[in-house]
């Protein structure tokens, strides 16, 4: 970028300010939020990102510097392009689960169908026959919430938030649920994984490793140094 075209000090200063405004904003969001899927922390998360984004770009544009900040889910999506005021939205969710514990789920799903009383002991005794109990039974946010009560054991999960034009015509979608899923649609997406938790244990994989070199630097340059005498 040429100097004529490089962003102000005042300009970065302004980005600055901004990020310390959206960050007030979401902290308020999440202290008066109503529940898990409040709208109100997903638009000030939002926020909060375009923000930071910006004030990264203008840092780096004018300084050459950087910030540690990183948005997770969204450096793969295209630029928004859908309606300026989205009529509906649509919200993706999928999350993955291993049965961990086939036993304790299989135990849960006969308990269910015990307090049914409908003497479904035959399909409760399958594992796909308990799962299709137990999501019969339960929320998916229950079941997210008591997963380990129920034998299974999180994978990765991502929330997407999509704009619409109209709302969908009832039964439209229910064949092929997620064929329709925009990423130029996307207003907001939340993703949760593993991969960011070992990024994580590297980084702290390293450090233990730079930790121990620079002990074993220390060690060595005391063991070059002459013992003392015994008689002192």
């Amino acid at each position: 970028m040429s100097d004529a075209a490089q962003p102000t000090a005042a300009e970065v200063r302004a980005a600055a300010e901004a990020v310390k405004a959206a960050l007030d904003r979401h902290l308020a969001a999440v202290e008066r939020r109503t529940g898990e899927d409040d709208p109100g922390v997903y638009e000030a998360f939002n926020e909060l990102a375009a923000a930071a984004e910006v004030y990264d770009e203008l840092l780096y544009d004018r300084f050459d510097e950087v910030t540690p900040f990183e948005i997770p889910g969204t450096e793969d999506l295209p630029p928004y392009a859908g309606p300026e005021e989205p009529n509906a939205v649509s919200v993706l969710l999928r999350r993955d689960y291993a049965v961990a514990e086939p036993q304790r789920l299989l135990a849960q799903a006969q308990r269910i169908e015990a307090a049914d009383d409908e003497g479904g002991a035959e399909v409760a005794g399958t594992v796909h026959g308990a799962l299709g109990i137990l999501f019969g039974e339960f929320e998916p946010d229950e079941i997210a919430s008591r997963h380990k009560e129920f034998g299974l054991e999180e994978g990765d999960s991502t929330l997407w938030v999509l704009a619409a034009d109209e709302p969908a015509d009832p039964g439209e979608w229910l064949e092929a649920p997620f064929d329709q899923a925009d990423p130029e649609r996307v207003i907001c997406r939340f993703d949760v994984s593993a991969v960011f938790d070992d990024d994580l244990d590297d980084e702290a994989d390293d450090t233990d490793e730079a930790d121990l070199e620079a002990d074993l630097d220390e060690l060595e340059e005391d063991e070059d140094l002459e013992p003392l005498d015994a008689d002192r």
